[in-house]
């Protein structure tokens, strides 16, 4: 099988290191890949958004299977453009249609979804600009903190959390008439604040079976202790040592198979992952959000999990035969480390040189925000860099093997949380 991966980080390069482990594959194409993801396969010049170029890469080589790792293609709709394209018949498409990723493409629209199907989550109201009034009263009827949400895609920062009210009125005027998130914040949804602890569920369905995933805890704060601006995460632990097996009895009965009850329900059509972006309120699980595809830094602690052959069940999500499928997990904990550039995730240089790579040893390196040089070396080239993943017997044996290794690589300005799993 010829495969494509579509997008440039740390779940790609992590997507991709499985796919190569599968006897199915035949070629790897990664666009546009990173330095990492070189290793695996050929890397090739394309943008994710380029719809009619990938179609053009997918007919002169073969392409069998589009694995879609970001959101924003999907949310513009590449599995529908090649879908109704009879020259892609051929083609799986792994990643569901624009409408169903609009789960993450408009918290709105997630919302409304989850009230409909009785899904447990926290109460919300969204406004437009023209309703900046209405939302400020709303916001003075709650109590703090208070919980702001662009609608659109906002590449995970699009989520405020304001102690004070005078902070939220004046984040809602920068949403709303500022354009604080671009068109992402035209509407805003504001959500009551909800106290527990997150961690992050995966399914892969088909559409109508699922297999679900080993779930993760994700740090998405820059600062140790949970502390400063949100990121797109600073890495990742699994599996999560609460999530027993009649809390994940609660996330099934109550929160994935109405989800995927739901969307047959409403003829939406969805291959591909579901990401379940819960918070567990003294047992009781709750959905903070849904992302459509598999998360980052999730995958770099998930995938290493997975012992199934990840192309044979995405065989099954295209062919419609999961049910026929089964996974199998390994029993060990997996930690992520990611090592991100200075200044990160507010303004940070690229171009810095990274070495000590060689060095690491028992750990995988996945690579983000990596690009190749002359003389085969490895530059920065974005916010989060490489994520440095090792498993363990014990939680705190795979964070230990990580920080190790995370000490061992050098680029100016490296920083990186030394405290994941304080919560746990």
């Amino acid at each position: 099988m010829n495969v494509l991966v579509l997008g440039s980080g740390g779940r790609e390069h992590a997507i991709s290191w499985k796919i190569v482990q599968s006897p199915k594959i035949n070629q790897l194409f990664i666009a546009p890949g990173n330095a990492g993801t070189a290793s695996l396969g050929t890397n090739v010049a394309l943008s994710v958004n380029d719809f009619d170029k990938i179609g053009h890469f997918i007919l002169e080589n073969d392409i069998d299977m589009l694995v879609v790792g970001p959101e924003d293609p999907l949310v513009r709709g590449i599995y529908d453009h090649f879908k109704k394209d009879g020259r892609f018949q051929h083609l799986a498409v792994i990643g569901p249609s624009s409408q169903a990723a609009m789960l993450e493409g408009s918290k709105d629209f997630a919302k409304s979804f989850m009230k409909k199907n009785n899904i447990p989550t926290a109460a919300y109201q969204s406004f437009s600009a023209a309703q900046i009034e209405e939302g400020i009263r709303f916001l003075e009827q709650q109590k703090p903190p208070y919980v702001l949400k662009a609608d659109g895609l906002a590449a995970g920062k699009g989520v405020l959390i304001c102690q004070s009210l005078e902070e939220a009125i004046t984040e809602l005027r920068a949403m709303l008439e500022g354009a604080k998130f671009g068109e992402a914040s035209k509407k805003v949804v504001i959500e009551e604040f909800l106290e527990g602890v997150e961690l992050s569920v995966f399914v892969l369905t088909d559409g109508k079976s699922y297999l679900i995933l080993p779930e993760a805890k994700d740090y998405k704060r820059i600062g140790e202790g949970d502390t400063g601006l949100n990121t797109g995460g600073m890495g990742s632990i699994s599996p999560v040592p609460f999530a027993d097996k009649s809390f994940m009895k609660k996330v099934e009965d109550r929160i994935i198979k109405p989800t995927i009850k739901g969307l047959n329900e409403e003829s939406i059509s969805y291959q591909g992952f579901i990401f379940f972006g819960l918070i567990n309120i003294q047992g009781e699980p709750f959905v903070i959000e849904y992302n459509a595809r598999m998360g980052d830094p999730e995958a770099e602690s998930v995938i290493p999990r997975i012992k199934t052959d990840l192309l044979d069940l995405f065989d099954g999500v295209a062919k419609g035969t999961l049910n026929k499928k089964s996974i199998a997990i390994d029993k060990r904990f997996t930690a992520a480390i990611f090592l991100v550039s200075g200044g990160y995730p507010e303004d940070y240089e690229k171009g810095k040189q990274i070495s000590g790579l060689d060095k690491v040893n028992h750990s995988i390196v996945f690579h983000a925000g990596t690009t190749r040089g002359a003389q085969d070396k490895i530059y920065t080239n974005g916010g989060r860099v490489i994520a440095i993943t090792s498993y363990g017997n014990t939680m705190k044996e795979a964070l230990d093997l990580s920080y190790a290794n995370a000490a061992l690589v050098e680029f100016d300005k490296k920083y990186y949380r030394n405290d994941l799993g304080f919560d746990l």
